[in-house]
Protein backbone atom coordinates (compact mmCIF):
# COMPACT_ATOMS: atom_id res chain seq x y z
CA UNK A 1 0.00 0.00 0.00
CA UNK A 2 0.95 3.65 -0.07
CA UNK A 3 0.08 5.38 3.18
CA UNK A 4 2.52 8.29 3.29
CA UNK A 5 4.46 10.31 0.69
CA UNK A 6 6.33 13.56 0.03
CA UNK A 7 5.79 16.54 -2.23
CA UNK A 8 8.25 19.35 -1.54
CA UNK A 9 9.43 20.21 -5.06
CA UNK A 10 9.30 23.97 -5.62
CA UNK A 11 5.98 25.33 -6.96
CA UNK A 12 7.62 26.74 -10.10
CA UNK A 13 9.20 23.40 -10.92
CA UNK A 14 5.92 21.56 -10.36
CA UNK A 15 3.99 23.94 -12.56
CA UNK A 16 6.58 23.68 -15.33
CA UNK A 17 6.87 19.90 -15.05
CA UNK A 18 3.12 19.25 -15.27
CA UNK A 19 2.04 22.22 -17.38
CA UNK A 20 -0.51 23.29 -14.79
CA UNK A 21 -1.09 26.29 -12.52
CA UNK A 22 -1.75 25.94 -8.81
CA UNK A 23 -5.05 27.28 -7.48
CA UNK A 24 -3.46 28.00 -4.11
CA UNK A 25 0.00 28.03 -2.57
CA UNK A 26 1.89 24.75 -2.70
CA UNK A 27 3.33 24.16 0.74
CA UNK A 28 6.11 21.56 1.03
CA UNK A 29 4.94 18.29 2.58
CA UNK A 30 7.49 15.83 3.90
CA UNK A 31 4.92 13.50 5.44
CA UNK A 32 1.71 13.71 3.43
CA UNK A 33 -0.92 11.57 5.15
CA UNK A 34 -4.51 10.39 4.62
CA UNK A 35 -7.15 12.96 5.49
CA UNK A 36 -5.00 15.88 4.32
CA UNK A 37 -5.72 18.08 1.30
CA UNK A 38 -2.91 17.51 -1.18
CA UNK A 39 -2.02 18.62 -4.74
CA UNK A 40 -3.51 16.67 -7.64
CA UNK A 41 -4.41 17.29 -11.26
CA UNK A 42 -7.85 16.01 -12.24
CA UNK A 43 -9.06 15.01 -15.68
CA UNK A 44 -11.73 17.73 -15.66
CA UNK A 45 -9.16 20.48 -14.92
CA UNK A 46 -5.90 19.23 -16.47
CA UNK A 47 -4.32 22.69 -16.52
CA UNK A 48 -4.87 23.27 -12.81
CA UNK A 49 -3.21 21.90 -9.67
CA UNK A 50 -6.03 21.45 -7.17
CA UNK A 51 -6.03 20.29 -3.56
CA UNK A 52 -8.17 17.26 -2.78
CA UNK A 53 -8.55 15.25 0.41
CA UNK A 54 -6.73 11.92 0.52
CA UNK A 55 -9.20 9.09 1.14
CA UNK A 56 -11.85 8.42 -1.51
CA UNK A 57 -15.50 8.99 -0.59
CA UNK A 58 -17.64 7.44 -3.35
CA UNK A 59 -20.60 9.49 -4.52
CA UNK A 60 -23.03 6.88 -3.18
CA UNK A 61 -21.56 6.83 0.35
CA UNK A 62 -23.81 7.65 3.31
CA UNK A 63 -20.91 8.02 5.75
CA UNK A 64 -17.80 10.00 4.77
CA UNK A 65 -15.68 7.95 7.17
CA UNK A 66 -15.48 5.32 4.42
CA UNK A 67 -12.69 7.49 3.01
CA UNK A 68 -10.46 6.42 5.90
CA UNK A 69 -10.38 2.93 4.39
CA UNK A 70 -10.13 3.90 0.73
CA UNK A 71 -6.71 5.54 0.56
CA UNK A 72 -5.52 2.96 -2.01
CA UNK A 73 -7.11 1.06 -4.89
CA UNK A 74 -5.66 -2.18 -6.25
CA UNK A 75 -4.80 -1.98 -9.95
CA UNK A 76 -5.95 -5.55 -10.50
CA UNK A 77 -9.55 -4.86 -9.46
CA UNK A 78 -9.94 -1.09 -9.81
CA UNK A 79 -12.36 -1.51 -12.72
CA UNK A 80 -14.49 -4.03 -10.80
CA UNK A 81 -14.86 -2.81 -7.22
CA UNK A 82 -17.96 -0.72 -6.55
CA UNK A 83 -15.96 1.85 -4.61
CA UNK A 84 -13.66 2.62 -7.55
CA UNK A 85 -15.35 1.49 -10.78
CA UNK A 86 -17.10 4.78 -11.64
CA UNK A 87 -14.02 6.86 -10.82
CA UNK A 88 -11.82 4.56 -12.92
CA UNK A 89 -14.11 5.09 -15.88
CA UNK A 90 -14.68 8.83 -15.54
CA UNK A 91 -12.59 10.54 -12.83
CA UNK A 92 -8.85 9.97 -12.96
CA UNK A 93 -6.15 12.20 -11.55
CA UNK A 94 -2.41 12.65 -11.16
CA UNK A 95 -1.22 12.69 -7.55
CA UNK A 96 1.90 14.88 -7.46
CA UNK A 97 4.79 13.46 -5.47
CA UNK A 98 8.57 13.33 -5.29
CA UNK A 99 8.87 10.36 -2.92
CA UNK A 100 6.88 7.89 -0.87
CA UNK A 101 7.49 5.83 2.24
CA UNK A 102 7.41 2.10 2.84
CA UNK A 103 8.18 0.17 6.02
CA UNK A 104 9.95 -3.12 6.63
CA UNK A 105 10.11 -5.27 9.74
CA UNK A 106 13.42 -5.40 11.64
CA UNK A 107 14.44 -6.79 14.99
CA UNK A 108 14.12 -3.26 16.36
CA UNK A 109 10.66 -2.71 14.89
CA UNK A 110 9.34 -1.18 11.69
CA UNK A 111 11.96 0.75 9.73
CA UNK A 112 10.76 3.39 7.24
CA UNK A 113 12.36 3.85 3.85
CA UNK A 114 11.94 6.74 1.45
CA UNK A 115 11.56 5.80 -2.21
CA UNK A 116 12.47 8.34 -4.91
CA UNK A 117 13.59 8.54 -8.49
CA UNK A 118 17.36 8.58 -8.92
CA UNK A 119 17.26 12.19 -10.11
CA UNK A 120 15.10 13.24 -7.13
CA UNK A 121 12.57 14.85 -9.44
CA UNK A 122 8.78 14.96 -9.13
CA UNK A 123 6.51 12.32 -10.63
CA UNK A 124 2.82 11.48 -10.87
CA UNK A 125 1.10 8.66 -9.02
CA UNK A 126 -1.99 7.18 -10.69
CA UNK A 127 -5.04 8.37 -8.81
CA UNK A 128 -8.83 8.38 -8.89
CA UNK A 129 -11.03 11.15 -7.56
CA UNK A 130 -14.63 11.70 -6.50
CA UNK A 131 -16.93 14.57 -5.58
CA UNK A 132 -19.17 13.69 -2.62
CA UNK A 133 -22.19 15.78 -1.67
CA UNK A 134 -22.94 15.80 2.08
CA UNK A 135 -26.60 15.39 3.04
CA UNK A 136 -28.61 18.59 3.42
CA UNK A 137 -29.07 19.88 6.94
CA UNK A 138 -31.99 21.76 8.48
CA UNK A 139 -30.94 25.04 10.02
CA UNK A 140 -33.50 24.84 12.84
CA UNK A 141 -37.19 24.56 13.79
CA UNK A 142 -39.71 27.37 14.08
CA UNK A 143 -42.55 27.51 16.65
CA UNK A 144 -44.71 25.27 14.46
CA UNK A 145 -42.03 22.62 14.23
CA UNK A 146 -41.24 23.39 10.60
CA UNK A 147 -37.65 23.46 9.60
CA UNK A 148 -35.93 26.42 8.04
CA UNK A 149 -34.92 25.93 4.40
CA UNK A 150 -32.33 23.19 4.09
CA UNK A 151 -28.78 24.34 3.55
CA UNK A 152 -26.59 22.47 1.10
CA UNK A 153 -23.06 21.85 2.31
CA UNK A 154 -20.14 22.26 -0.05
CA UNK A 155 -19.15 19.08 -1.91
CA UNK A 156 -16.06 17.24 -0.71
CA UNK A 157 -13.50 16.26 -3.35
CA UNK A 158 -11.32 13.28 -2.49
CA UNK A 159 -8.79 10.96 -4.10
CA UNK A 160 -7.17 7.56 -3.78
CA UNK A 161 -3.81 6.22 -5.01
CA UNK A 162 -3.67 3.14 -7.22
CA UNK A 163 -1.22 0.42 -6.18
CA UNK A 164 0.32 -2.49 -8.05
CA UNK A 165 2.82 -5.30 -7.53
CA UNK A 166 6.24 -4.19 -6.29
CA UNK A 167 9.37 -3.86 -8.39
CA UNK A 168 12.69 -5.22 -7.12
CA UNK A 169 13.40 -2.02 -5.16
CA UNK A 170 10.14 -2.19 -3.23
CA UNK A 171 9.77 -5.95 -2.90
CA UNK A 172 12.09 -6.26 0.14
CA UNK A 173 9.98 -3.59 1.87
CA UNK A 174 6.37 -4.32 0.93
CA UNK A 175 4.22 -6.51 -1.30
CA UNK A 176 2.53 -3.48 -2.94
CA UNK A 177 3.75 -0.19 -4.37
CA UNK A 178 2.14 3.00 -5.59
CA UNK A 179 1.74 3.22 -9.36
CA UNK A 180 4.29 5.74 -10.64
CA UNK A 181 3.13 6.72 -14.11
CA UNK A 182 5.69 7.04 -16.90
CA UNK A 183 5.83 10.67 -18.05
CA UNK A 184 4.53 9.76 -21.49
CA UNK A 185 1.58 7.97 -19.87
CA UNK A 186 0.35 10.78 -17.63
CA UNK A 187 -1.92 12.42 -20.17
CA UNK A 188 -3.11 9.03 -21.41
CA UNK A 189 -4.14 8.17 -17.86
CA UNK A 190 -5.98 11.47 -17.45
CA UNK A 191 -7.69 11.04 -20.81
CA UNK A 192 -9.36 7.90 -19.48
CA UNK A 193 -8.36 5.43 -22.13
CA UNK A 194 -10.84 2.59 -22.41
CA UNK A 195 -8.26 0.25 -20.91
CA UNK A 196 -5.60 2.10 -18.98
CA UNK A 197 -4.35 -0.94 -17.13
CA UNK A 198 -1.19 -1.19 -19.21
CA UNK A 199 -0.14 1.99 -17.39
CA UNK A 200 -0.58 0.38 -13.98
CA UNK A 201 2.62 -1.66 -14.06
CA UNK A 202 5.52 -1.47 -11.58
CA UNK A 203 7.84 1.42 -12.39
CA UNK A 204 11.28 0.37 -13.70
CA UNK A 205 13.40 -0.51 -10.69
CA UNK A 206 16.61 0.78 -12.27
CA UNK A 207 15.17 4.32 -12.14
CA UNK A 208 14.36 4.23 -8.42
CA UNK A 209 16.16 4.06 -5.09
CA UNK A 210 15.10 3.38 -1.50
CA UNK A 211 17.00 4.48 1.58
CA UNK A 212 16.33 4.33 5.34
CA UNK A 213 15.01 7.41 7.10
CA UNK A 214 14.21 8.38 10.67
CA UNK A 215 11.36 6.64 12.48
CA UNK A 216 10.06 10.16 13.19
CA UNK A 217 8.13 9.75 9.93
CA UNK A 218 5.98 7.17 11.70
CA UNK A 219 4.08 10.02 13.35
CA UNK A 220 2.05 11.95 10.73
CA UNK A 221 2.21 15.02 12.96
CA UNK A 222 5.92 15.29 12.10
CA UNK A 223 6.54 17.19 8.88
CA UNK A 224 10.01 18.63 8.31
CA UNK A 225 12.93 18.29 5.86
CA UNK A 226 14.80 16.08 8.33
CA UNK A 227 12.33 13.28 7.60
CA UNK A 228 13.81 12.67 4.14
CA UNK A 229 17.43 12.63 5.31
CA UNK A 230 19.14 9.27 5.00
CA UNK A 231 20.07 7.48 8.21
CA UNK A 232 22.14 4.37 8.89
CA UNK A 233 20.41 1.18 7.88
CA UNK A 234 19.34 -1.02 10.80
CA UNK A 235 21.70 -3.85 11.57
Amino acid sequence: MCGRYTIFTSPDTLEDRFGATARRSLEPRYNAAPGQKLPVITNDAPETISHLQWGLIPGWADDPSIGNRLINARAETVDEKRSFRAAYERRRCLVLADGFYEWTETDAGKQPYCVTLHDGGPFALAGLWERWQPPQKQTGLDEFGDGEPDTEADPVETFTIVTTEPNSVIEPLHDRMAVVLPPDGEQRWLAGEADGKELLEPYPAEEMRAYPVSTAVNNPANDSPTLVEEVDAPA
